[in-house]
């Protein structure tokens, strides 16, 4: 397996970004109305899977790779370039790019990626998808084509690998094997930078933008549930595990990175009561405790986490090495903001699927949250390198530095996240947070990699638990999560014993 390639993180100077917010708009008959005649067979789509890479495509109509990952560790990526379209009146103008609706092979997530990472996309990326073995097609969805609001900070080794592909925000769309796309430039005189959430507004009179080069369709099969990843709910209990010796290396050195909290190979790490989360914090961090920390340690119980290992993570996909700041000063809270229709056993599936997408079509070293909470509360490890250490992700342009990133999956823009996610942000950066010493409900200052809101170098005064949007001009964590990000202060603190 190549080396996964570092991760981009495109330096945005404009306002009013998203974090990775998806519209459904009205431009075509919302899915369910009625069927259409099935696409024309299309020549077979190129699977880039195992160790394909995006960037080395094979032709469109070539014979299908055979995947190369192991059949425990399903999942693939088609690639699919760009071509001209005939003028769309929809849209508006000429130079529009796409692929006319046609059947592909299963896939659940999908995005665009482009050439360049610091070449912006002005304008309007629509797609609209098959459900398997239907004839029935959705409605048009806009994705976000302004994703540069996560990503490594300036200047990193992560952001300056030369590898990475600028993209938009991936869509999950479910078990789907029809697709057509249209991707349109828009003049940022008129429309402003973000083009998705401006769409509403755009008429087909829009004076059209240059396109950025080398589009391309990315569709994402994060694999079949299996054993392992399936049905982690809330209520489920108990460290399950697997036989260390039939781990590959890669996946035994992320399984043992968490070897203090749960055996090699666990698919879970176990909640633990006060008592018992106070002892292991006087073992794990002892050296760093102040006198006062030693004897009254605030820190939350600590949670029950689902490990990479219990939600499938092909760990042949990511760089093989681990990379960490110094520590945890802030957790900065996201929204995933690709949809509430999935179901907390699909929770799995769409974090595979977002980890394929940073990783094989983004370029990134690996996904880019430390965690990610499902609409049920159940926790589960992002980036690898052990849940208790200071693992360095790519959640917040300019202040991955000291930070950890939570992801909430679902959009909440207008949508109010359940209560079970909420609680579970509280009982998460009560146990990390409380590791460090941070008050949930105080203050802290990060220094500024550089970002849209604060030039590099800045110190700057943020919430200890913060949303993405204080730290880069962007609506993630979406306004219903982000006013709820006040309860979980209280509540965090409250479990540290504060």
């Amino acid at each position: 397996m190549s080396k996964i390639r570092g991760m981009h993180g495109l330096l945005a100077t404009s306002l009013g970004v998203t974090c990775a917010a998806t519209l459904t708009l009205p431009l075509a008959p919302p899915a369910g109305a009625a069927p259409e005649p099935p696409a024309p067979m299309a020549q077979a789509a190129t699977a880039v899977a195992g160790a394909a890479r995006p960037d080395t495509p094979q032709d469109p109509g070539a014979p299908p790779r055979a995947a190369s990952v192991t059949p425990d560790l399903p999942g693939s990526t088609q690639s699919l370039p760009l071509a001209p379209l005939a003028h769309d009146r929809a849209l508006g103008g000429a130079g529009d790019q796409g692929l006319p609706r046609r059947d592909v092979r299963h896939f659940s997530l999908l995005g665009v990626v482009w050439t360049d990472p610091d070449t912006p996309l002005h304008g309007r990326v629509q797609v609209r998808t098959r459900a398997a073995g239907t004839h029935t097609w959705s409605g048009w969805q806009d994705l976000e084509t302004h994703n540069d609001d996560h990503g490594a900070d300036p200047g990193t080794a992560e952001r300056t690998s030369g590898h990475v592909r600028a993209g938009t925000a991936p869509l999950w769309v479910g078990d789907s094997d029809g697709v057509e796309v249209r991707v349109h430039g828009e003049d940022t005189g008129r429309h402003g930078r973000s083009g998705a959430t401006r769409a509403a507004r755009t008429t087909p009179q829009a004076p059209a933008a240059a396109l950025p080069r080398g589009l391309r369709l990315e569709l994402i099969d994060p694999g079949a549930e299996d054993a392992r990843a399936a049905h982690f709910s809330a209520e489920a209990a108990g460290t399950r595990q697997v036989r260390p010796a039939a781990l590959g290396a890669e996946a035994r050195a992320a399984s043992a990175a968490n070897a203090d909290l749960a055996p090699v190979g666990a698919l879970e790490i176990p909640a633990l009561d006060r008592a018992r989360t106070r002892s292991e914090l006087l073992s794990l961090r002892s050296g760093q405790l102040t006198a006062a920390q030693k004897a009254k340690p605030y820190i939350g119980p600590r949670p029950r986490i689902v490990t990479r290992r219990g939600w499938g993570a092909d760990e042949k996909l990511r760089e093989k090495s681990f990379v960490y700041t110094a520590k945890v000063k802030a957790a900065f809270v996201h929204h995933t903001a690709t949809g509430n229709t999935y179901t907390c056993s699909q929770a799995p599936s769409v974090i595979r699927g977002i980890y394929r997408y940073h990783v094989r079509s983004m370029g990134w070293r690996d996904i880019g949250y430390n965690f990610l909470v499902d609409k049920c509360g159940t926790i589960y490890e992002g980036r690898a390198g052990g849940v208790a250490k200071p693992v360095l992700g790519a959640h917040t342009l300019g202040f991955n530095t000291n930070s950890m990133g939570i992801a909430v999956i679902g959009t909440f823009g207008s949508a109010k996240p359940p209560t079970a996610a909420v609680t579970a942000v509280a009982r998460l950066t009560a146990w990390k947070l409380g590791l460090y010493g941070g008050n949930p409900k105080g203050k802290t200052y990060l220094k500024s990699g550089g970002g849209n809101l604060y030039r590099k170098g800045k110190n700057v005064r943020l919430n200890v638990i913060s949303g993405h949007r204080d730290g880069f001009a962007t609506e993630c964590p979406g306004r219903q999560l982000y006013g709820k990000l006040g309860t979980a202060r209280s509540s965090a603190a409250r479990l540290q014993g504060r």
